[in-house]
């Protein structure tokens, strides 16, 4: 009986070779494996029909979009997780794929998973170590860092052996999309210089296209998570496809960058996230007026850390745990409404309130009804001031050196 190997196929270019690759060198059953997470335009009757066709023993499809929502998405927004200032949605994207491969592979009995990474990207990272945390004996194979072809013979292996890709070397874009965003690489993107061609934008509207007139949201929040859309409760999955359409449509969310690579390159990468960058930029508004100094500056160090763990292919790690049990802990009052208003290309938090604001009028307002007494401030500016005060005239300061005489 030959031995069996589950494939990520996502019926692109690489897994779309990957088959016949796969087939010829390892002398094994392919079983490839599609799920959804939240593409609009991807037809998995057609992918799998398609695989199967180029010679897979079966395809296994899923949509998972409700689980990566609720299990990633969802953690991510509480934690505000940014990647160098954008959303991370294929970092969260793949560790969820990797525990369905690893679910498949039990139940198929398959000795062996596969992915389409190449040996420059992020996602061999997230591929391999989140197969490893949830299955460590199971080989992993990744024909893409193995087969030594470029992009352009990559194609033309396609070519050669009838196998119908969506990629020419006209249109070579690599492209990775979810519902909580889309990122774009390759082709003419690889010149930092050259200004991204418009076709390569899906999600968003050219600034000059968008409308002339701002648009406002509301988004309800109940312990970071949101819950509403201009008053309407909404599912997470709904919430989300809505928001992406309005903030699309007023050209939010578009991200050119130079990215740090955890391979140690940098790479020129194209973004769209319209409902992430508004609902981040929400959150983090509702997080200032319901967080204390103190927990708003140590959960931005979280932050950080978080973002880095999951970008790094480590999601399924203690540490991760042990942060998102943190950032869960800060959430219990972020609790409340924003407004949000959506102008060509910008989303500006414009109000804010919640059941649980530690903001008080009464203690900020300069009018009639402030509560502060301002004498309490010179005893504490002086207890403040003391020990620049002490060293001041102890050792001098601002070019004035020791002691006076």
């Amino acid at each position: 009986m030959k031995d069996k190997m589950v494939l990520a196929y996502s019926g692109g270019l690489d897994t779309s070779v990957a088959i016949k690759w796969l087939k010829e060198k390892y002398k094994c059953e392919i079983i490839a494996f599609t799920v959804n997470i939240g593409t609009e335009k991807k037809d998995l009757s057609f992918i799998e029909k398609k695989a199967v066709k180029l010679g897979a023993l079966k395809c296994v499809v899923a949509d998972a979009t409700e689980e990566f929502v609720n299990d990633y998405v969802f953690p991510a927004i509480q934690a505000n997780l940014l990647y160098e200032g954008y959303n991370l949605h294929t970092a969260l994207g793949r560790p969820l794929m990797a525990k369905l491969m690893v679910e498949v592979a039990r139940q198929e009995g398959a000795t062996m998973i596969a992915h389409g990474c190449t040996g420059k990207g992020n996602d061999q990272v997230r591929f391999d170590v989140s197969t490893i945390a949830l299955a460590p004996e199971l080989k992993i194979i990744a024909p893409a860092r193995d087969w030594g072809m470029t992009r352009e013979e990559t194609i033309e292996y396609a070519k050669k052996h009838n196998i119908p890709v969506p990629i020419t070397v006209a249109s070579p874009y690599s492209i990775d999309e979810n519902i909580w965003g889309r990122a774009i690489e390759c082709g003419v993107l690889e010149d930092p210089w050259k200004e991204p061609p418009e076709d390569v934008f899906q999600f968003t509207k050219p600034v000059a296209e968008a409308p002339d007139e701002p648009e406002y949201v509301q988004i309800g929040f109940e312990k970071g998570i949101p819950v509403s859309l201009n008053g309407k409760k909404l599912g997470g999955v709904r919430l989300i496809k809505q928001l992406h359409e309005t903030a699309g449509k007023h050209g939010i969310g578009r991200v050119d960058h130079i990215e740090n690579r955890l391979v140690g390159i940098k790479s020129r990468e194209i973004y769209e996230a319209p409902a992430g960058t508004v609902i981040i930029a929400a959150h983090q508004a509702l997080e200032e007026m319901t967080l204390s100094k103190d927990q708003l500056r140590y959960k931005q160090k979280v932050t950080i850390d978080y973002a880095d763990l999951v970008y790094n292919g480590l999601w399924f790690s203690g540490l991760r745990r042990d942060l998102a049990a943190y950032v869960a802990s800060t959430q219990q009052f972020v609790t409340g409404t924003v407004r949000v208003k959506l102008f060509k290309g910008n989303c500006m938090v414009v109000g804010r309130k919640s059941p649980y604001s530690l903001y008080s009028f009464n203690l900020a307002t300069y009018d009639k009804g402030d509560t502060f007494d301002p004498k309490d401030s010179a005893s504490f500016i002086r207890l403040w001031g003391l020990p620049v005060k002490t060293q001041a005239q102890v050792q001098g300061f601002g070019g004035l050196k020791g002691k006076k005489k």
